[in-house]
């Protein structure tokens, strides 16, 4: 009787942990405007509801995934395809995060760096896709 109880906390726990990760996780969608600005530069905004379907069923795929510990071994050639996928994505809520922040416009600003924006621009997309790079290639392959 006292394990059935414990499992039935247990479960709400992590339900209640879930629910408090996804709606931050919404949050910071809906205050980085992702959505709509993917719409907006696609000019797709009568499909805007298959952006909306697509993040609510890759994060529900990738929670199930990692809640079961789904694993497909695939050579690594394959992986580049999602690997893709995933590095834009991050790469687009990274960008949409220094927007809203305006890190880059302050940055550059405050120490004096306006005529050098565009190669500031390009050290920083190149060292992050350098730095995805070695880290996919070489040290987790």
């Amino acid at each position: 009787m006292v394990e059935w109880l414990q499992g039935i906390m247990l479960g709400l726990i992590g339900l209640a942990g879930g629910f408090a990760v996804g709606s931050a996780f919404v949050a910071l969608l809906i205050v980085l405007d992702l959505i709509p600005r993917l719409v907006q530069l696609t000019r797709a905004y009568r499909r805007s509801a298959i952006f909306e379907s697509g993040i609510l069923a890759g994060a529900l795929y990738w929670s199930c995934a990692d809640l079961f510990d789904w694993s497909i071994r695939l050579p690594t050639i394959l992986l580049l395809f999602p690997a893709v996928f995933q590095g834009l994505f991050v790469g687009m809520f990274a960008a949409a995060l220094t927007e809203v922040l305006n890190v880059i416009p302050i940055l550059s600003k405050r120490l004096k760096l306006k005529p050098y924006l565009f190669s500031l621009l390009m050290a920083m997309v190149l060292g992050k896709v350098t730095g995805s790079l070695a880290d996919w290639l070489w040290v987790h392959p």
